[in-house]
C-alpha cells in the first residue's frame, strides 16, 4: 500500500485541482484569500465570498489573471436572509450544476472577555456567523455537492475549539460547534461521495490573529500563505477516503 499523504508537508501538483468548482467564504483576506489564491493557481474555478462587492471585484481581477476565470458571491453572512442564500444557490446551479469544493473560512473573533461580562447581542451575531451560517451554507449546497463525483467540505476550526480556553467566549464555543457539525455530516455522508473535514490553521498572521493577540510581534507568526498545503490537500482528490478528520496545520 501506498503511504498515506500528510496533509501539513503536502504538496500539490500544479493540475490538481483542475476542473473542480470550489466556494470558498471569507475570501478577500487573510487565510480565505490565501487559499483561493492558490487553488486557482492550481486550476479550480473558485467562487470567491464575500460581504463587500467592490474588493471581491478587485480579487476577481487579480485571480483570473492566475487561472480559470473566477466568480463573485457578495453577501454578508450576518444579515443575509433565506432568499438570499436560495439566490446564491440557483446562480451556482444554473452557471455550473454542481459544487465539488466548499471551504467555510469566514469568522467573527468578538470580543476577548469572561463569560460573565460577554456581550450578549454580540454571542448571538458571532455564533450566527461562525455557527449556524456554515450550516445554511452547507444544507442549501448539499445537492450541488451530492451532484459532484468526488466532492470536499472542509470546516475551518481552531485550537480553542478543541479545548476552551478562559476569555475566547463565543468564538471558541462557535469552533466546538463547527467540529460537532463536521463530525455530525462526516458520519451522515459516509457511504456517499462527500467527504467532511475540519482544518485548523494554527498561529497565522492575520487580522483576526493581530486583534486576538495585539502585543505580539507579527512577524513571529507564519504567513497565511504558507499554509495552504493542507487546504489543497483536503480539497483535492489526494484526500479521497479521508472524511471525519481533524487536521492540524
Amino acid at each position: 500500500m501506498p503511504t498515506p499523504l500528510d496533509p501539513r508537508t503536502y504538496q500539490a501538483p500544479p493540475d490538481l485541482l483542475a476542473n473542480r468548482v470550489i466556494l470558498v467564504t471569507g475570501a478577500t483576506r487573510g487565510i480565505g484569500r490565501a487559499v483561493a489564491t492558490d487553488l486557482v493557481k492550481h486550476g479550480a474555478t473558485v467562487i470567491l465570498h464575500g460581504r463587500n462587492a467592490r474588493v471581491l471585484d478587485a480579487l476577481y481581477e487579480e485571480l483570473r489573471k492566475l487561472g480559470p476565470e473566477p466568480a463573485v458571491a457578495a453577501l454578508d453572512l450576518e444579515r443575509a436572509q433565506g432568499d438570499e442564500y436560495q439566490h446564491l444557490t440557483a446562480q451556482i446551479t444554473e452557471r455550473y450544476g454542481r459544487l465539488d469544493g466548499l471551504l467555510h473560512n469566514a469568522a467573527m473573533l468578538g470580543d476577548r472577555s469572561p463569560i460573565e461580562h460577554y456581550d450578549i447581542g454580540l454571542w448571538q451575531r458571532v455564533m450566527h456567523v461562525n455557527a449556524t451560517t456554515p450550516f445554511i451554507l452547507t444544507r442549501c449546497f448539499l445537492p450541488l455537492l451530492r451532484n459532484s463525483p468526488d466532492a470536499s467540505i472542509v470546516f475551518t476550526t481552531s485550537g480553542v475549539g478543541h479545548r476552551g480556553r478562559a476569555y475566547w467566549g463565543a468564538y471558541a464555543v462557535s469552533k466546538f460547534a463547527i467540529e460537532g457539525m463536521s463530525q455530525v455530516l462526516a458520519d451522515e455522508l459516509e457511504k456517499t461521495r462527500i467527504r467532511v473535514n475540519c482544518i485548523n490553521p494554527g498561529r497565522t498572521r492575520t487580522r483576526m490573529r493581530a486583534h486576538a493577540y495585539p502585543a505580539e510581534d507579527p512577524k513571529t507568526v507564519p504567513l497565511a500563505e504558507s499554509l495552504t498545503g493542507p487546504y489543497l490537500f483536503l480539497l483535492g482528490p489526494d484526500s479521497a477516503g479521508t472524511t471525519g478528520q481533524r487536521v492540524d496545520c
